[in-house]
């Protein structure tokens, strides 16, 4: 980028040139003026949905074309019925807003990060100084797996904080066609369950079982 004169280095800092601003100006344009199909815009299909952040709601835009997540959750059944619910696609976009929040996705370039702000946030050890938000999010990705259980936990992380296909889940872990399907929406109802405990005990027709005991069964009580 800095050859083709898109970037220019000051120091420490990495800035765009006035060419580069053009060119993403006209990258920009050149998007929204994209030829559309269905009502999307090329390459995407977006739909306003509404999120929850830091106990804030707003109206962002999902592309669900980029999550094989999202797909799934458009896709129907041939009962005209779709195949996941609201509640376990909300799980699934939950951990994987976690999971981008604690840091936990593998960096595929430079981070520019620090050499643009000129700060060296790497400890003695040397790991990345995490923020208190990082750090929480990292906290509840941790519970949420050991919820689920290490069974189900792999294919959550491949498919909603990867953005791996289902085919190719099925392909690296060997797995027979259409199984990682299934095993997903088990997973997702479990990762839902510990998400919304109260919630899914509410639920008609599903009593809580306490525990299981004989007729004459008492607990023992320590003082």
């Amino acid at each position: 980028m800095q050859q083709a004169g898109l970037i220019a280095l000051q120091g420490d800092i990495v800035a765009l040139t006035p060419l580069g601003r053009e060119r993403m100006r006209a990258t920009a344009r050149q998007r929204a003026t994209a030829p559309s199909s269905g009502g999307t815009l090329a390459g995407r299909d977006l739909e306003n949905v509404v999120v929850e952040t830091d106990g804030e709601t707003r109206l962002v835009a999902f592309n669900h074309a980029e999550s094989p997540l999202g797909q799934l959750y458009r896709r129907k059944g041939t009962d005209g019925k779709p195949f996941l619910s609201v509640e376990e696609f909300a799980a699934g976009e939950r951990l994987r807003s976690d999971f981008t929040r604690g840091n936990l996705m593998p960096r595929l370039g430079a981070n520019w990060e620090t050499s643009a702000a000129g700060r060296n946030r790497t400890s003695g050890n040397g790991t990345v100084e995490l923020t208190d938000a990082a750090m929480a999010a990292r906290l509840r990705v941790e519970k949420a797996l050991n919820a689920v259980g290490p069974e189900l936990s792999g294919v959550l992380i491949d498919i909603c904080c990867f953005l791996k296909g289902l085919e190719t889940v099925e392909r690296e872990r060997r797995w027979p066609a259409r199984s990682a399907k299934l095993l997903l929406k088990a997973a997702l109802g479990a990762l839902d369950r510990h998400y919304r405990p109260q919630g899914s005990q509410s639920k008609p027709g599903r009593g809580g079982i306490v525990q299981w005991g004989a007729a004459d069964y008492r607990p023992s009580v320590r003082v």
